[in-house]
């Protein structure tokens, strides 16, 4: 049995997908898919999965969900354009994360309606909801995100993101870090359309808008925890927000 290259995206891999993409004849893409391409998509698959724990699927085994990543990259396969200047590595790599984070996103609220509190250290009350469960620098669990229930919490949140975003450089006057901040911002704009999501969702939606490290990005992520639960304790006893 032939053993594969442990470099499983190679330089013919890249020169398999251009000639895949210029050629019209089904049968000559069928042959060049199959021969030089499958083995390089089914493990780029395998890895996303596993390095970023892609583990919230419909599907009865990891399998079946990375064979229906595969099957989505065939939709786009005939797409790619070398001349964009970008790899197909990146290219392929990039459309299969994205398809994962959304399925990740969507079936994670239908495997947990709550966190488990064996993954906080704090105590959560009933009815809350977590965005992001972030680890500190150290490794140690830091304050989560809270987002309480919308019928309690929704004029705030509106007035929370409307007062961070008007204010977010005197908050956080590295532009980095305003960018951090920004990225973790839209996604309590955007919180009627997405799922509850992990950390890892959070790390790499982030990544893919800002190229920073993980530890900057808890850092930020910690700061404005900090800032929402402060204004927040002011909110519930008084009743109106202090900014």
């Amino acid at each position: 049995m032939e053993t594969k290259n442990k470099n499983y995206f190679t330089r013919d891999t890249e020169l398999a997908i251009i000639r895949y993409t210029l050629s019209e004849d089904q049968v000559e893409r069928n042959k060049i898919y199959r021969e030089e391409i499958h083995y390089a998509l089914f493990k780029l698959t395998q890895n996303l999965i596993h390095t970023f724990k892609f583990y919230y699927t419909e599907e009865t085994n990891l399998e079946d969900l990375q064979h229906e990543v595969i099957t989505f990259i065939l939709t786009k396969l005939g797409k790619f354009n070398p001349a964009n200047g970008t790899k197909a590595y990146s290219y392929f790599g990039t459309i299969a994360k994205r398809y994962l984070i959304a399925s990740n996103q969507k079936n994670y609220k239908k495997r947990m309606e709550l966190l488990s509190l064996d993954n906080l250290n704090s105590e959560q009350e009933e009815g809350e909801y977590v965005y992001g469960d972030v680890l500190d620098t150290n490794g140690e669990q830091a304050d989560s995100v809270i987002i309480h229930p919308a019928d309690e919490i929704s004029e705030f949140l509106e007035l929370f993101v409307e007062y961070c975003t008007e204010n977010i450089y005197e908050l956080f006057p590295k532009e980095d870090d305003a960018k951090i901040a920004d990225a973790i911002l839209d996604l309590f704009r955007k919180r009627e359309k997405i799922s509850i999501f992990n950390k890892k969702a959070l790390y790499i939606y982030i990544r893919e808008q800002i190229d920073i490290k993980t530890p900057r990005i808890t850092k930020v992520a910690s700061d404005l925890g900090q800032i929402y639960k402060q204004h927040y304790a002011f909110y519930q006893e008084n009743g109106y927000v202090n900014f």
